[in-house]
């Protein structure tokens, strides 16, 4: 072999090289999103994630990839789906819901974790100065039961007994019935709470106040119960009363008002913060984020169906009304 073939032949291999070299260092990040909800449930909320990805020139397929996994409302397969992402090559996890959340916690210490309300479950120091491997977006549930009691109580002003239907098991429910209890002694309005994990359980619950009735329904904001609003929905409605929801789902499935989070805006902001982070952004130091967009649904269908006349107040404050 002549001198002038060795010559290519070495600069040809170490070209190769140097591109395998350049294509290892330039390893797409991934993003393992681990969710408490169903996958048909989660694809409008996850577009938004994507579109907080695609803001910050994060495009799925291009530049970043992202796994799913999904819990379909099982809180008890999200550990080992956790432990599933933690086991991957997944630079960064997205868990979406308070309970995905505590799963992501305890499989890793090392990934970062964006999640929904980290504080209320106690993944992170504080607010503003997080620390760890987690950050996220509080949902404020505790706020927002206190205002959902009110706007409960402008369509039923005479109400003095309201059921609250919780998810024992949730991490958020503890906080968010001592919120609402605390509202109750000024707005004379005793709170009878209904304990239901599953749906089993939501129908020996409705059972049981179908002989003493109370004046409304309050339901909590679980996601369990956001996994299957058509379901809840259709359990309450048995009663025949007025039932306040947490997100428009309910409404949109025929319940009767709801009042919460801008559950878009909450996956968009999730979306830039993943951004961030897998740009360089130090995870303990990105505080946790607290929601600006609320929004009002009203179904007014459902609320002839129940001869209930909404305020125009409430009409007129209304973001959405269900004809």
């Amino acid at each position: 072999m002549r001198r002038r073939d060795i010559i290519t032949l070495l600069g040809g291999t170490a070209a190769a090289w140097s591109l395998t070299a350049r294509a290892q260092q330039r390893r797409m990040p991934v993003i393992g999103i681990l969710s408490t909800f169903t996958q048909t449930q989660s694809r409008p909320q996850i577009a938004e994630f994507r579109r907080g990805l695609y803001d910050n020139g994060l495009a799925e397929g291009q530049n970043v990839a992202i796994e799913y996994l999904f819990a379909d409302g099982r809180y008890d397969h999200l550990p080992a789906l956790a432990a599933e992402l933690a086991q991957r090559p997944v630079d960064l996890i997205f868990a979406a819901g308070p309970p995905a959340a505590l799963a992501a916690k305890a499989a890793t210490t090392t990934i970062p974790v964006v999640g929904f309300d980290p504080v209320v479950a106690g993944l992170v120091a504080s607010l503003g100065r997080p620390g760890g491997n987690v950050t996220g977006m509080t949902l404020m549930n505790n706020q927002l039961g206190q205002k959902r009691l009110e706007v409960l109580l402008d369509l039923i002003p005479k109400a003095t007994e309201i059921a609250m239907l919780v998810n024992p098991v949730s991490p958020d429910t503890v906080q968010e019935i001592e919120a609402v209890q605390a509202a109750t002694p000024r707005r004379g309005v005793q709170l009878r709470i209904l304990n239901a994990s599953t749906l089993t359980e939501i129908d020996t619950a409705i059972n049981s106040l179908l002989e003493k009735r109370p004046h409304a329904v309050f339901v909590a904001g679980d996601p369990f119960y956001l996994s299957r609003p058509d379901e809840v929905v259709a359990r309450v409605a048995r009663l025949a009363l007025p039932a306040i929801y947490p997100f428009r789902e309910f409404p949109v499935s025929g319940g009767l008002i709801s009042y919460g989070n801008n559950r878009a805006m909450a996956y968009r902001q999730a979306g830039n913060y993943a951004s961030r982070i897998l740009k360089g952004a130090k995870i303990a130091d990105l505080p946790v984020m607290q929601p600006t967009t609320f929004e009002l649904v009203i179904n007014v269908k459902t609320a002839k169906a129940l001869g209930l006349d909404v305020p125009d107040r409430l009409l007129a404050l209304a973001d959405e009304v269900i004809e």
